[in-house]
Formats: C-alpha cells, structure tokens, sequence
C-alpha cells in the first residue's frame, strides 16, 4: 500500500514508520492517523516483522500535536467521535498489539505526538526532545488517551503537574520520571533504537506477545491471573520447545 504522509521502510525483522508531514512539524491530522493505522495492521499481518519503530521525519519534531484547523469548529458530538476512532484505531490498537512498537523520540512529542509516544511499549528520545501535553491551553484537556496513560508511566502527582501547567519538559527529565527510557544524541537516536529492536527481534515472539498483553494487565485485578495463563499456554508452544533445547543444548535459539 502507498502512503502520502508517512513513510514505511523494512529492514529484515524491523520495521520503521516515519511520520513525513515537516512543513506541519508533523502534526497528525486525520488522513495521517488513517495511514498510520493501515501501517501497523499491516505490519501486524507480516511475519517478517519483529518490531515497529515510530518516528518522525527530520530532526526537530516527533509529532508537534494534533492538526488543531481540522477539528477547530466541532461540537461534542463530533469530538467525542474524533478522540473515540482516533484512541480504537490507532493508540489502543499500538499498545494492545502483539508486537512491540518502539517510539524513537526526534525532537518536540506534544499532545497528540506524546499521547502517540506513550501509546509506545518502549520510549527512546534525542537530546533536543521536548515534551507535554498543552491541550487546556486550548481550553481542551488530551483526548488521545493522555490523562490515562501519563499518571500510570509518571504518576498522578507529576501527571497533573503537566496537564494542569501545559509545560514542556525537556527530554532529560522525561527520563528522570520516566517518561522515556533512554535519551541520546539526535544523530544516534535511531541506530540505538535499531540496536535495542535489533535484540527485541531476537527473542520468542509468541513470548513477547503474551508478554505484552500482561504487562498491560498489570494495573488491573486480572494482571496476576492472565500471567499464569499465558505462562502455561507458552508451555505448548514450539517457542519454548526451541528456547529450552538451546538452553540445554548450550547454542542460540532460533525463533
């Protein structure tokens, strides 16, 4: 499939999105969440991809927010449809997806381009990465899922720090409250986030999986439960044959 604003590129297991809007400072409007929606389920369906990485084309901007002229005349009715389809069609679909998708951080990640970055299993930024959530300067407050998914990586206290102030963080202290994971200079952001899919995409990806769907249980009375579960379904799988008689066998496994 041809895309107009993203950019889709395989490298053996990986895969990479590049959000290509720059003369926006790519801003997501509704076309570009449409075509990175088709990406991920396309993705999703081949085999041959192990991981996704997200980005943004350029070295100043991830994604610098939602394109505030397409929605600036709605009513509610209208809104609360946008951030409905917006957060079933491509945030929630990112972080319940059976493969781990990877946010390479390049440059300003606000309001809807942190809310895409968080939706991310694993948050990788540059030096010069700037991130918040500005949305009640508009009047609004975050509607991708921001209010949900900041407090459960940073805490309620900082959360509301940051949405209630619209501040920006700088990318150094994204990682101080862990907002991010790692944060290097633009021009090693994306070789060290190929390094660390490069070993992601080495493991069992049925493991992966399940241990995704876990780990996002974690904050609800069934986390413990579905653990167990997926623990044992794994017992029945070539995955864990093969992991195993490596082990044993003293080599690499081979998934």
């Amino acid at each position: 499939m041809s895309y107009e604003n993203i950019l889709l590129t395989k490298e053996d297991k990986l895969s990479i999105i590049t959000i290509n809007r720059p003369e926006s400072l790519n801003a997501l409007n509704a076309k570009t969440i449409k075509e990175i929606s088709s990406a991920i389920n396309e993705l999703n369906n081949d085999h041959s991809c192990r991981v996704i990485i997200i980005t943004g084309s350029g070295e100043k901007s991830f994604v610098a927010g939602a394109d505030i002229k397409e929605f600036s005349d709605f009513g509610q009715e209208k809104a609360e449809e946008l951030a409905r389809n917006g957060q079933n069609f491509l945030f929630n679909t990112i972080e319940n997806l059976s493969k781990p998708v990877i946010a390479a951080v390049n440059g300003f990640a606000l309001g809807g381009g942190l809310e895409l970055a968080m939706a991310c299993h694993i948050r990788y930024a540059s030096e010069n990465a700037k991130l918040g959530l500005p949305e009640v300067t508009l009047g609004l407050i975050p509607g991708y899922g921001g209010t949900q998914r900041l407090p459960k990586l940073v805490g309620k206290g900082i959360a509301n720090e940051m949405i209630f102030s619209a501040k920006m963080i700088p990318a150094q202290r994204a990682k101080e409250i862990g907002l991010v994971n790692e944060v290097y200079p633009i021009e090693e952001l994306i070789t060290k986030t190929k390094e660390l899919a490069n070993v992601i995409a080495n493991n069992s990806p049925m493991a992966i999986s399940k241990a995704i769907h876990a780990v996002n249980l974690s904050d609800t009375d069934k986390g413990f439960e579905a653990e167990i579960k997926y623990f044992g379904e794994l017992f029945e799988l070539d995955d864990k044959k093969e992991g195993v008689s490596a082990f044993i066998e003293k080599r690499k496994p081979n998934f």
